[in-house]
C-alpha cells in the first residue's frame, strides 16, 4: 500500500484558537507539510483546486512547482484538477511543463469540483458540468497522447491539427479520476482503463463502496482485465496516539473546532459526535492497531491500494501534527505496506518523452 498527504488548502479561522494565518502564512505551512511528508516517507503530495471560499488553491501547478523545486522523490499529485472549468489546452501544457520541472514525479487525480461560487465564475451550470468534465478529458488526454490535435468540442473554439507543447516528461502520466458522489466521473475512469480515487470523506462508507462496485463493473463493460482495475481512497480525519483513548481525547477540541466551522458555513454536520465520527466515518483516530483495523475494513470494501491522509494539522498543534505523523510511518505503515499490496505498477522511474 502506498501513502499520500494531501491538503485542500483551506484559509480559515484556527478551529481551536480561532486565529487566522495571513495567506502568505499558510503557503509557507503548505510547503512546510510537503517536506514533513518527504522527510517522513510518504509516497506523495497531493494540492486540491478550488477557487471559492475558504480555499485558496486556485494554482496548483504553482503550488507544486515550488514543492518540486525543494523535494527530490516524493510525487506530485492534484486533488482534484478541476477540468470542468478549465481550458484543457492550458491545463496540458501547465501540467507537461510540471512534469519536466519536477523530473517525472508527477501524477493527476481529476474531476469536476465542487461549489456554486467556482461554476459561476467560470460560467459552468450544473447541467454542463459533466459534460464539459468529459470532453475536458478526451482533449486533455488526446494531448498529452499525440501532441497534435483535431477537435470541434462543445465547449471551446475548435483545434485543426493544434500542436500543444511541451510534451510530459513521462509517456504517459497517470491520471485518476477523483469521485465523491457521482457515476459519471466513474464510468470516465473505467472507460479509459485509468485508476479510480475515492472522496470518501463525508458519508458512511457504502454511498462510496457502491461506486467502487460500479466503477469495477464498467471496468470490466469496456473490456478491460479486472485485475488492473486500481482505486485509492481518502480519510476525513487522521491521529494517532499509543492509546485510543488518549487519541479521541487529544482530537476532540480540533473535532469541536472544525464542527462550529462547518455550522458557520450552514452545513449540517453528517457526524454530529467525536464518537459517531470515529465509529461510521473514514477518519483514523485511536491506536496504530485500531487504525490498521479499520484501515482493513475500508480495503474490504473498496479494495483500495493508496490511502491519502490530510498533510494539515487541523487544529492540532504542530507537535502532535508531526508526533502523529512519525507514529504512522513507524507503527501504521510498515504493517499495511506489508498485508496490503501496491497498485500494479511501479512507483517511480518515469519514462521520459520523445
Amino acid at each position: 500500500m502506498r501513502f499520500l498527504a494531501i491538503t485542500l488548502i483551506v484559509h480559515a479561522p484556527h478551529p481551536v484558537t480561532g486565529v487566522q494565518k495571513s495567506t502568505h502564512d499558510r503557503f509557507r505551512e503548505v510547503i512546510d507539510n510537503a517536506l514533513l511528508a518527504e522527510e517522513l516517507g510518504f509516497d506523495g503530495f497531493g494540492v486540491g483546486e478550488r477557487h471559492e471560499r475558504p480555499f485558496i488553491s486556485a494554482s496548483p501547478p504553482v503550488v507544486l512547482s515550488h514543492v518540486a523545486a525543494l523535494t527530490r522523490e516524493i510525487r506530485l499529485f492534484t486533488a482534484v484538477t478541476t477540468l470542468s472549468l478549465l481550458d484543457p489546452v492550458r491545463a496540458a501544457e501547465d501540467y507537461a511543463t510540471l512534469d519536466h520541472l519536477s523530473g517525472g514525479r508527477l501524477e493527476l487525480i481529476i474531476g469536476k469540483g465542487n461549489g456554486a461560487a467556482q461554476r459561476e465564475l467560470f460560467s459552468v451550470t450544473p447541467e454542463d458540468q459533466w459534460d464539459r468534465n468529459a470532453e475536458s478529458y478526451d482533449l486533455f488526454r488526446g494531448i498529452w497522447h499525440h501532441g497534435t490535435v483535431t477537435a470541434a468540442p462543445k465547449f471551446r473554439p475548435p483545434l485543426n491539427e493544434a500542436e500543444v507543447w511541451p510534451r510530459p516528461y513521462q509517456q504517459p502520466i497517470r491520471v485518476w479520476h477523483g469521485s465523491a458522489t457521482s457515476k459519471e466521473s466513474v464510468d470516465v475512469a473505467a472507460r479509459y482503463g485509468d485508476p479510480l480515487f475515492s472522496a470518501n470523506v463525508t458519508n458512511p462508507i457504502e454511498p462510496y463502496a457502491e461506486l467502487v462496485r460500479y466503477y469495477r463493473e464498467r471496468w470490466e463493460h469496456y473490456g478491460h482485465d479486472p485485475a488492473g482495475a486500481v482505486v485509492g481512497a481518502g480519510t476525513a480525519g487522521y491521529y494517532a496516539a499509543r492509546n485510543s483513548q488518549d487519541a479521541i481525547d487529544a482530537y476532540r477540541p480540533a473535532f469541536e473546532g472544525q464542527l462550529a466551522f462547518q455550522k458557520r458555513l450552514g452545513l449540517t454536520p453528517v457526524f454530529p459526535t467525536l464518537e459517531d465520527f470515529v465509529e461510521r466515518s473514514s477518519a483514523l483516530i485511536g491506536s496504530p492497531q485500531k487504525i490498521v483495523e479499520k484501515v482493513h475494513r475500508y480495503h474490504d470494501a473498496f479494495g483500495h491500494t493508496v490511502l491519502h491522509l490530510h498533510a494539515d494539522a487541523g487544529g492540532l498543534t504542530d507537535t502532535q501534527h508531526r508526533e502523529s505523523l512519525e507514529l504512522f510511518q513507524s507503527d501504521i505503515a510498515p504493517v499495511l505496506r506489508k498485508e496490503i499490496p501496491d497498485p500494479p505498477w511501479g512507483w517511480g522511474s518515469p519514462k521520459e518523452a520523445a
